[in-house]
């Protein structure tokens, strides 16, 4: 059955990857929801690509972005949670610039408008950002416990956040380059995260986009990542959100219940008014994808659309 619509809106693989092994069954099951437009996102393998790339060919699908790593790369070097672009090691750094440039490549073709880029992390010997959530919902964020977590956490963070942040300059500023010269038509949006570890925070995706100024880098702003990085302490999601408006690449749309992201928005957690205030980033960006999981139904995702379309047009 045919759902109403969606225009501009995109819709993201990652809600049904998991349940498909033929990429056409995938797209169309996306498309039965009323989406012209798909994000492919870092699981989308090769051989997927062998039936999706027909689609596209004949005007079936609209790609509006993929996200790097893209096509997947099993290698958790170059994984979603990794050090990417921020990697000491020149020969890993090396391979995750060659990687976003691919991304691109197959973005370009696509006739995609972006790449979604996870630009890396401060790693930790462990896992803080699980030890974190733990505390968070047995403790609270305002015990004792939490806060001494989380100080351990800030320590290590601001100690080598800079560091890192300066490879990732140096790193997006090659992939520009490469870009450009291969005559690639499209922009790189560095992801809002989210966990506490990785980069960027909003102060830090505003350090990267002024230092490559006139390259076609800007935010992707998560809004459920970014949901859950407020709730947790690291920024004010609504407030310096603000300060990007101007550098705003795309959106992620989806909820985040307590720390449980991916949700439709309003439908799951019934609240009416809290997810207003990231409208006018949607509004403002450029490609707009809806990033849910699994568990979201189709009747549940025609109704959060419904809703955010009333509100945006109530807003006008």
């Amino acid at each position: 059955m045919q759902h109403i619509d969606k225009g501009i809106y995109s819709f993201s693989t990652c809600w049904n990857i998991r349940k498909h092994d033929v990429g056409e069954a995938m797209i169309r099951e996306i498309a039965e929801l009323g989406f012209r437009q798909v994000e492919l996102n870092y699981n989308v393998t090769k051989e997927m690509l062998t039936t999706i790339e027909p689609m596209i060919e004949r005007g079936d699908i609209g790609i509006s972005s993929v996200h790097n790593t893209f096509p997947h790369d099993p290698d958790p070097d170059y994984g979603t949670d990794s050090v990417l672009l921020g990697f000491e090691d020149e020969v890993k750094r090396q391979r995750a610039i060659e990687l976003l440039v691919e991304s691109a490549e197959y973005a370009h073709r696509y006739g995609a408008k972006a790449v979604v880029v996870h630009p890396g992390e401060v790693p930790f010997p462990e896992d803080i950002s699980k030890d974190l959530g733990k505390l968070y919902h047995e403790d609270g964020p305002d015990s004792a416990k939490y806060r001494s977590k989380w100080a351990e956490l800030m320590e290590r963070r601001e100690a080598l956040s800079s560091g890192y942040v300066q490879k990732i300059i140096v790193s997006l500023d090659e992939v520009c380059n490469r870009a450009e010269a291969k005559g690639l038509d499209v922009r790189f949006g560095i992801e809002t995260r989210s966990r506490p570890q990785q980069i960027p925070t909003l102060a830090e995706a505003k350090t990267i986009i002024t230092a490559l100024k006139g390259a076609s880098v800007g935010i992707w702003y998560d809004t459920g990542h970014a949901i859950m990085m407020d709730r947790l302490g690291l920024y004010d999601s609504v407030g310096e959100m603000q300060g990007l408006m101007d550098d705003i690449v795309g959106v992620h749309i989806h909820e985040t219940l307590g720390l449980s992201d991916h949700w439709c928005p309003y439908v799951y957690s019934k609240d009416m008014n809290f997810y207003d205030a990231y409208l006018p980033m949607i509004r403002r960006a450029q490609v707009k994808v809806y990033e849910l999981k699994s568990a979201c139904k189709p009747e549940e995702i025609h109704e959060s659309h419904d809703l955010l379309m009333k509100k945006l047009e109530a807003a006008d």
